[in-house]
């Protein structure tokens, strides 16, 4: 079981701490001690950068994967000082379902590659938490339209490096062609809105949980 959970860790982790280095940087900028995680695939780089994570998927590959507490936590220990203490659950299940979570007990909710996470997870997000999200799937569309969101850090991604700014946000998620960005039209394409800038991922800011 142990070489099962190496083999999946590693075909997730093609550029070799790729997802390490994102979130460390992500961690180092925000307050997050708690972070929801759904869609995750086997993706526990999210466990280095932050001390609680709630992984959701429902694939039973990822569930036979987290099955192995053991080896799990020997992943993370490879890159986690041995003072700092991590802990993590999982949840089997399609995260569009109800999953037995409170509303408002997470400090960042995690979207990448996952669809819509927005939309299903965000009554689980405290407000003045966080989103983490890429613009491929279309969630950070459906962020910048949402009342409850407001861009404040995008992150960038150059020969495996990754950095956070706020600098001049004003250039990023403007829409290629002149069209009015709705849900309705993010759902109906099931693909992010091609923007003039686009970064490697986006941090929002959650106003309200209401």
């Amino acid at each position: 079981m142990r070489d099962l959970i190496r083999l999946l860790w590693d075909k997730q982790n093609q550029h070799p701490g790729d997802r390490q280095r994102l979130f460390t940087v992500v961690g180092e900028g925000i307050d997050a001690s708690s972070a929801l995680y759904p869609g995750s695939y086997v993706d526990i780089a999210a466990s280095v950068a932050f001390p609680s994570v709630t992984y959701v998927d429902g694939d039973a590959r990822v569930a036979k994967f987290f099955a192995n507490v053991g080896g799990v936590d020997e992943i993370i220990g490879d890159h986690v000082p041995p003072d700092e203490e991590r802990s993590w659950q999982f949840i089997g299940a399609d995260y569009t379902s109800d999953l037995g979570l409170p509303d408002q007990s997470f400090d960042l909710l995690i979207s990448l590659y996952a669809g819509f996470v927005s939309e299903s997870c965000t009554r689980h997000l405290r407000p003045g938490g966080w989103l983490l999200v890429n613009p491929s799937h279309g969630d950070a569309a459906i962020a910048s339209i949402d009342p409850r969101y407001r861009l404040v850090g995008v992150v960038a991604s150059r020969s495996g490096n990754h950095t956070l700014s706020a600098r001049n946000l004003e250039a990023y998620l403007v829409p290629k062609r002149d069209v009015e960005v709705t849900v309705d039209l993010i759902h109906e394409s099931g693909r992010g809105v091609g923007y003039t800038k686009s970064p490697f991922a986006c941090l929002f800011h959650l106003r309200s949980a209401a």
